[in-house]
């Protein structure tokens, strides 16, 4: 697994917007295959997304490079439309940041 999860801030995981737990097949909940595609995981290839919480339970939820880089793209767009301090430097917002990092990692 990549240390991606240490600089993912729970704000830009939110706006990640993972699917919840209940929703999931065995393999997508245990982190064996993408949250978002049908691709099988691997310790190089997956993107930790943190330990997750709710009313389904815990769970450690992982995805592919590419779709997190698409997620994040998908999710800069949305959170710069409404963020005051992301219009003049996103530096000085630590979800446009992560997001910005997440981005620029892993988008192809």
């Amino acid at each position: 697994m990549t240390s991606a999860t240490q600089e993912i801030p729970p704000e830009a995981l939110s706006a990640l917007a993972l699917p919840p737990l209940d929703s999931l097949s065995a393999d997508r909940a245990r982190g064996a295959v993408c949250l978002w595609c049908s691709e099988r995981l691997t310790a190089e290839t997956a993107v930790d997304l943190g330990e997750q919480t709710g009313e389904a339970g815990r769970w450690w939820p992982r995805a592919c490079g590419p779709c997190t880089g698409r997620r994040a793209h998908q999710a800069l767009y949305a959170h710069v439309a409404f963020c005051e301090p992301c219009v003049d430097d996103v530096g000085q917002c630590r979800t446009g940041l992560a997001l910005t990092r997440l981005v620029r990692k892993y988008r192809r």
